[in-house]
């Protein structure tokens, strides 16, 4: 089994804190999003990952720093890592195909800027699984229509009229997916662009019409990090579960001065609290000093200095220094407020 991963994009919804970090690379609840979502499938699927191929940006933004953490959890995997380049955004399909190296046999295909927690086991009659989430909303999403062999006949994207409520994650299966690999050679060959773009679902639907079954998987919990507010919401939800599983989560070396910590919460290591209360749902990261602080419901990155703050619904990014009284911000690498 191998597992690809898209994560070229720059994450301009969640500037600031990507102009220096990738976004799949920020932490939720102490560890990466990519490096979370590469675990939790490979876990999911029970079986051996023999390759994890990321498809990433130009080499100043995803620089060696990016190549050497991505092939360390692809060794952790027991994995051969494969590094590509997508130097244009040029969408989805183009994405996967720059990694068409790697496009042969069962695999995964996830894009990075999302979570999940999920148990299941693969449709065997299946050639192809796309998971899906039920809705409340389905036409601010793409959605899956299904015939009554309850199997993938349609992909719709924002329907203005109710198809299903079925939302896709952005997490496939393919059975051979180099079958797919030749879709998207079609696609690109012929120029065939959605919103000037090569997307995946052209390459999808083109198996659709060859044939090839595709079922739907279903997630019991799916966490977007499109932007600052579902980033921290998903820290929230993401700390509740790691709680609730029983694993630890706060450094065993952290220094406490008349403080405390309520849980769920992250604390990495070298942090020292002062006169500050931290949580619930706060993840703190390596290095932090909070002083006369009380902090909640909010995600800190590394070696940041923040005192006489109230923060509820804040994301602070790495090296920051801040003084003050705001309750709701986000703010991005090296930034000072005083």
């Amino acid at each position: 089994m191998k597992i690809i991963v898209p994560m070229a994009g720059r994450g301009s919804r969640l500037r600031p804190h990507t102009l220096t970090v990738p976004k799949p690379l920020i932490p939720v609840a102490g560890k990466s999003i990519v490096h979370r979502l590469v675990e939790d499938i490979a876990k999911i699927l029970k079986e051996p990952i023999e390759e994890v191929a990321f498809i990433l940006g130009d080499e100043a933004f995803f620089g060696d720093d990016v190549v050497a953490s991505l092939e360390d959890l692809a060794k952790g995997l027991g994995a051969k890592a494969s590094i590509y380049r997508q130097d244009q955004p040029l969408g989805t399909g183009h994405a996967i195909m720059c990694a068409k190296d790697s496009l042969s046999g069962p695999a995964v295909i996830a894009y990075a800027d999302t979570l999940i927690r999920a148990d299941f086991e693969l449709d065997p009659e299946a050639d192809a699984v796309i998971w899906v989430k039920q809705v409340e909303q389905p036409e601010a999403f793409g959605v899956v229509k299904l015939n009554q062999n309850n199997e993938i006949i349609e992909l719709v994207e924002k329907p203005k009229e109710f198809v299903s409520d079925l939302a896709v994650i952005g997490i496939y299966y393919f059975k051979e997916v180099g079958i797919l690999k030749n879709e998207l050679q079609n696609v690109l060959d012929n120029n065939i662009q959605n919103g000037g773009e090569y997307q995946i679902n052209d390459g999808i639907k083109a198996m659709m019409a060859n044939g090839k079954v595709f079922k739907t998987g279903s997630v019991d919990e799916w966490m977007d990090c499109g932007n600052k507010d579902v980033t921290v919401e998903t820290n929230t939800r993401m700390l509740g579960f790691l709680h609730n599983d029983g694993e630890h989560l706060v450094d065993y070396g952290v220094t406490l001065e008349n403080s405390t910590i309520i849980p769920p919460c992250y604390i990495g290591q070298n942090v020292v609290l002062k006169n500050t209360t931290i949580g619930p749902n706060v993840s703190l990261g390596n290095g932090c000093h909070v002083t006369d602080s009380t902090i909640k419901n909010s995600l800190i990155q590394t070696y940041s200095q923040i005192k006489n703050a109230a923060l509820d619904n804040a994301m602070i990014g790495n090296h920051v220094s801040y003084d003050g009284k705001f309750t709701s911000i986000s703010i991005g690498d090296y930034a000072v407020l005083e």
